[in-house]
């Protein structure tokens, strides 16, 4: 990857890279130690070819309580990703089911192949999501798609997932993580602080009344004005030249 640009690369080919404790653990780490990295830009989170996730581990929940599910940390796993302050871009192939897709969905980027499936199939095994699952699914598609996908638990083409708004762009296969590092050098190349002021307040905004959004949205644009890159983008643009960016 280009300078700034992280690619973590999900690695259980023999489980179709389904999350247990293990990955769930390099993956909470992962995501909270990523924003002491002052050089760090963009996150690309990616599986292999046949799966991106294809679910969680089913043989570590199959004979679990109430109490031992809620003791196994899962809620920190989440709100570590969900908090990362960096761009993250999901490059999506193969399969994306269950935790699998609600991990692309805590992505603000997702790029999506051709070939990939994307869906919620908890209700299959008697339980349902856990991750975000009925929330952020309906929040990107709405409801009546949402609740196909949730009700009947069968999954959606990556085309499909494009067209009903849960994927960001849809390419052939093989062009997925390409094109997501792609996009991945392009948002490096920009000021880090505009980028995750933007990741911010888009995420707050969401749930919050129009007047609130825009007045953070206002404060935010405000506080931007006393950084170095703003001089810097400003004067580059005036001065017809590339600007450098470094942060500050």
């Amino acid at each position: 990857p280009a300078p700034g640009v992280r690619l973590l690369r999900l690695n259980r080919p023999d489980a179709r890279n389904a999350l247990n404790s293990a990955l769930r653990k390099e993956l909470t780490e992962a995501f909270a130690t990523a924003p002491q990295d002052p050089a760090l830009r963009v996150i690309v989170i990616t599986g292999d070819e046949q799966a991106f996730v294809a679910g969680a581990d089913l043989r570590e929940f199959a004979d679990m309580s109430t109490g031992e599910v809620a003791r196994l940390g899962v809620r920190r796993m989440w709100g570590v990703i969900a908090d990362c302050p960096v761009p993250v871009i999901a490059a999506v192939r193969g399969a994306a089911l269950g935790g699998g897709l609600e991990l692309a969905m805590h992505a603000d980027i997702i790029v999506v192949g051709e070939g990939a499936r994307l869906g919620q199939p908890e209700i299959g095994v008697g339980s349902m999501p856990g991750g975000g699952g009925t929330q952020r699914l309906v929040r990107a598609v709405g409801k009546f798609k949402a609740m196909r996908l949730l009700l009947t638990g069968q999954p959606t083409t990556g085309r499909e997932a494009f067209e009903m708004g849960l994927a960001s762009e849809v390419v052939a296969d093989d062009q997925v993580v390409p094109r997501a590092l792609e996009l991945a050098r392009r948002i490096a190349a920009m000021p880090p602080l505009s980028a995750r002021r933007i990741k911010e307040v888009v995420l707050a905004g969401e749930d919050c009344a129009l007047s609130a959004g825009l007045m953070l949205e206002r404060r935010a644009f405000e506080t931007l004005f006393d950084t170095a890159d703003k001089a810097e983008g400003m004067a580059a643009f005036l001065e017809k030249r590339m600007p450098v960016f470094r942060g500050e």
